[in-house]
């Protein structure tokens, strides 16, 4: 069982965490709620964060970081470096943590546990029919956020010409991202519904092998 603190602001990754409990059994979370409003610029960071911070870090193998402010995650990387932790903050951009694009583009390293095992870059395995219906589509990895798993839900009974657009469009719908280009000066709905289309196309080919 791995164990997972969550760092979040005012909720915002509860849509996440929500799915990360559902799809996975081998993950422990914890969630740590980081209430504001705050300003553009927070003095003392460490003063918005609960006493038992460095235990709950400690006790973990991994951190996530959904508090979308960098003086909050400053800090945050400060305690967890003292630890040792990895910490996963996706669309943001930190020289020492992990930051994906989007949380659907996280690469499978072997030290981030059951996590990337489970979530990350999509991977599926599909079946389709003589006449080129896709008759059924595993989620072998994907988003935490649940848009993987969503959208390959849409694309059961599709043409597989069809249902290449289709899934990109169904990850956009189901992504938690924002729609506005992120510090990686791209649209992370984009990001997300081209890696699920390439995805998918991956598992067709080695279908029809």
């Amino acid at each position: 069982m791995q164990k997972v603190v969550v760092f979040q602001r005012d909720g915002l990754g509860g849509g996440k965490v929500k799915a990360i409990s559902e799809i996975s059994d081998d993950i422990e979370l914890k969630v740590v709620d980081v209430e504001g409003p705050f300003p553009p610029i927070i003095d003392f960071p460490e003063q918005n964060f609960p006493d038992n911070t460095d235990e709950l870090i400690e006790w973990s193998e991994l951190v996530l970081d959904h508090l979308y402010h960098p003086d909050l995650t400053a800090f945050l990387v400060e305690r967890a470096k003292v630890f040792g932790r990895d910490i996963i903050a996706s669309g943001r951009k930190h020289p020492d943590i992990l930051t994906p694009s989007t949380c659907c583009t996280l690469g499978k390293f072997e030290r981030l546990g059951a996590y990337a095992e489970h979530f990350g870059a999509p991977e599926f395995e599909v079946k389709v029919s003589e006449d080129g219906v896709i008759g059924e589509v595993k989620v072998l990895r994907g988003a935490p956020c649940g848009a993987t798993k969503e959208a390959a839900k849409s694309i059961v009974g599709m043409k597989v010409e069809e249902a290449l657009p289709r899934i990109g469009l169904s990850t956009q719908f189901n992504c938690f991202a924002k729609a506005n280009p992120n510090v990686f000066l791209a649209n992370p709905l984009h990001i997300a519904g081209e890696i699920h289309i390439s995805a998918l196309e991956k598992a067709l080919k080695k279908s029809s092998d």
